[in-house]
């Protein structure tokens, strides 16, 4: 399995440059169609968050699949793929398996330990799945990944803390609005995210909250979950924002909306109904990209806190014993699944060696026949009987010996012997090629891609190293 991924994060990028490349959830299915209808990619899933855009794809070659990735991309954003060339992280092979479980186990998170991002991993594939966009290797990937993920959590501390970017956010917001408990918030956004807040808000002591969101069923929705809770919830119209604003204390936006909901005209208007009461007016932007206009955190008696500010404060807060325990079961389980994954690889190669011993034998069993077909029945059967038993005993050891050597970084050369050795059908045994970063698990990181995409043409083929440092 050729696996490659190609993506930005808060790692690779600033929120300026995610926010062109965010990809909502109404385009997901666009895109994995565009990604398939490419001529290197034969499998693919999207994974699209607040801080990270990340496309999972089997690849026929290395080059052809990284342009084919990185065009798409480029064309979601707008823009040529030499401006976005500087952020793009690539992982080839081991390095993509590794990266894929170092996120699934929150390892690769901007609030290290979160778990949310074991649903949004469950449900791009599950959007790619209904897309028909992934096949068996993505789907045992995908699969192994959310199993990583859990034992991760189950055994360690890392997400101890419950930490999330909404937890964070509203951490700062306590801060700034000297703590939330008892204060009117507004939140705008009832989706997944939004559900996280309201239920952070609520563990925070918050005095009661209104719910404006695009679609009003999914606004009364959170609001009578709020209730059930005892929190003093409603909704508003998002038309009618100013009014909702003018009441808050704090605006927690998460809508995934393309361009700015809450404008600097709107907030200006919010601010003119408030006048005099000289309550600070705090907004928690996470969405991406960005539901708040700039211009807002100029306006006086303001504060903006949003996804670029938390990239800022978090990227330092790495680290920890937890996290290397974590590390530790994620490289365990690399070296697991990429073992399994070579043993599954010389299958086709024993299955071949079978067959031409299985053929040879009933020739010669033909053959005689032809020159002694006196021979009775239940001799000639014991006769097969033998010697199929001799061919068995003969090509046990080594079947199995070279399924095990094949496991161990470098073991893909037995499979090639036999095959050389044997003479073997290579139309079979040849189809599913192991590539050289797979040998071994490599160190994985997130580098420029502009050095790839410049020097090697679509044609240099596969076979190159794990990724891009």
């Amino acid at each position: 399995m050729n696996l490659l991924t190609v993506g930005l994060s808060h790692r690779s990028a600033p929120v300026r440059v995610l926010e062109r490349v965010a990809i909502g959830a109404d385009d997901v299915g666009k895109i994995l169609d565009e990604l398939l209808g490419r001529a290197h990619i034969s499998e693919a899933f999207l994974v699209s968050t607040c801080n990270r855009v990340e496309v999972y794809a089997v690849a026929e070659t290395f080059h052809g699949g990284l342009n084919d990735v990185t065009g798409v991309l480029a064309r979601q954003a707008g823009a040529d793929v030499s401006e976005l060339a500087d952020h793009f992280y690539v992982h080839y092979a081991g390095a993509a398996v590794e990266h894929l479980f170092s996120v699934a186990s929150g390892l690769d998170s901007m609030v290290v330990g979160e778990a949310q991002i074991l649903g949004q991993l469950r449900q791009a594939y599950g959007v790619a799945d209904q897309a028909g966009t992934v096949g068996r290797a993505l789907h045992e990937l995908a699969q192994q990944a959310l199993r990583v993920g859990k034992r991760v959590h189950a055994e360690t501390g890392i997400d101890a803390a419950g930490a999330s970017v909404v937890s964070e956010a509203l951490a700062d917001a306590e801060a700034v609005l000297g703590g939330v408990a008892g204060r009117h918030a507004l939140l705008v956004g009832a989706g997944s995210m939004g559900g996280l807040a309201a239920a952070q808000l609520r563990r925070a002591g918050i005095g009661s909250v209104a719910i404006a969101n695009r679609t009003a069923a999914n606004g009364e929705r959170l609001a009578e979950s709020l209730r059930a809770e005892g929190i003093p919830a409603s909704t508003a119209e998002l038309t009618g924002l100013s009014s909702a604003i003018a009441a808050a204390d704090l605006v927690v936006t998460c809508t995934g909306a393309v361009g700015a909901v809450v404008t600097g005209d709107v907030v200006a208007e919010a601010l003119r109904e408030r006048s005099g009461t000289g309550r600070p007016l705090l907004f928690c932007d996470l969405g991406l990209p960005r539901d708040t206009a700039p211009e807002v955190a100029e306006l006086p008696g303001v504060a903006v806190v949003d996804l670029e500010t938390l990239q800022t404060r978090l990227t330092a807060q790495r680290g920890g014993s937890e996290s290397e325990r974590a590390a530790a079961i994620v490289a365990e389980e690399v070296r697991g699944y990429l073992a399994s994954q070579r043993s599954a690889e010389v299958t086709p190669t024993v299955t071949a060696l079978r067959k031409r011993a299985a053929e040879v034998v009933d020739a010669e069993l033909l053959r005689l026949d032809s020159r002694l077909p006196e021979l009775d029945g239940p001799v000639r059967e014991e006769l097969s009987r033998t010697v199929r038993r001799v061919v068995d005993k003969l090509l046990h050891a080594p079947t199995v010996r070279v399924k095990e050597l094949a496991s161990v970084p470098g073991g893909s050369g037995y499979a090639e012997a036999l095959r050389e050795l044997f003479e073997l059908d290579p139309q079979a045994p040849t189809a599913i090629r192991t590539p050289r970063s797979a040998e071994e698990v490599p160190v994985t990181g997130a580098g420029s891609a502009r050095a790839l995409l410049r020097d090697n043409p679509v044609a240099d083929g596969d076979g190159q190293d794990g990724e891009s440092r």
